[in-house]
């Protein structure tokens, strides 16, 4: 048997379908926000991150220059100690 669409059944499913796509819509929207909170925290993490490793590279940085120094000192009394024994000799 045959059914006739009639208006009324086709407002009917008109509406159906709309509640259906609205609740879609609100479900869509909800985890789209929790993507985004989720995305905000891991980007504020990351800058976190990054401020942390900055600060470590600066100290290594200083560390690098405070043993440069110390090496050029000794290499440098190595070398008045030797100047000063040769100056002696002659």
């Amino acid at each position: 048997m045959r059914q006739s669409w009639t208006d009324d059944r086709l407002d009917d499913l008109s509406s159906l379908m709309n509640e259906r796509f609205d609740h879609v819509e609100a479900e869509m929207d909800q985890r789209f926000g929790r993507v985004e909170s989720e995305m905000r925290g891991l980007r504020t993490e990351m800058i976190d991150n990054n401020r942390e490793r900055a600060a470590e590279f600066i100290a290594l940085q200083r560390t690098i220059i405070h043993a440069g120094v110390a090496m050029f000192a000794g290499i440098m009394g190595v070398i008045a100690a030797i100047v000063g024994v040769v100056i002696t000799q002659l």
